[in-house]
């Protein structure tokens, strides 16, 4: 059993998030403009799904793994952005 995690934007994710993500993390993360009135960043939930690593940011972006292992970034067909 794997265990997930969370963590705010911008911050190091924590080792369990895989190696694999981490890329695409940061490029979601460096899409995020600083809030000038000190609102908190969303954060990002770890989980997995029959045993592949998914990131979550509370704004619907989903980053996983395709077929071939390698990270993409898609919205949440279910936020109403998508």
């Amino acid at each position: 059993m794997q265990l997930g995690t969370r963590w705010t934007s911008g911050d190091e994710p924590p080792s369990s998030v895989p190696q694999e993500l981490r890329g695409e993390i940061a490029s979601v993360d460096a899409t995020i403009p600083a809030d000038l009135f000190g609102q908190p960043r969303p954060r990002w939930t770890l989980t997995w799904l029959e045993g592949k690593p998914i990131a979550e940011l509370d704004t619907g972006i989903i980053v996983s793994l395709d077929e071939d292992g390698v990270a993409f970034a898609r919205n949440d067909p279910e936020d109403g952005f998508g």
